[in-house]
């Protein structure tokens, strides 16, 4: 089973799955339950105690909510949920320009750097 919710991807990653493993298997079915998903974002998912990853977290949970249309939810706003220095991802020094230019807001307000749709997938959806 995907995880449901952003609190089920950092209780799996809390148990030792792959960041990015829980992280995109959540994505997939948030992407095909449009039904369902003010309510997969909706409950503070905690802390890892990883500045990086907490901030990250909040960049996904905001970016979800304005890139679908949905109510922000308010734990995103937390001041934990925010770097107090620039984050890019590895090798990519030629990059930050673009990165800097490209990042949606909600990860670039955390100073967190990276291409336009972060949150990419298989299962993203597209216009008919």
């Amino acid at each position: 089973m995907r995880p449901e919710t952003l609190t089920e991807v950092l209780d799996r990653i809390r148990r030792g799955e792959p960041k990015v493993i829980a992280l995109c298997e959540f994505l997939d079915e948030f992407y095909t339950r449009p039904e369902d998903r003010h309510g997969m974002i909706a409950e503070d998912p905690g802390f890892l105690d990883d500045d990086i990853y907490d901030a990250w977290i909040g960049g996904v949970g905001e970016h979800l909510a304005r890139r679908w249309g949905l109510r922000v939810p308010a734990w995103t706003e937390d001041p934990r949920r925010f770097l107090d220095h620039p984050w890019f991802p590895e090798n990519t020094k030629l990059l930050k320009p673009y990165l800097i230019a490209e990042s949606p807001m909600s990860f670039r307000r955390r100073q967190i750097f990276t291409e336009a749709e972060p949150l990419r997938r298989a299962t993203f959806p597209r216009p008919a």
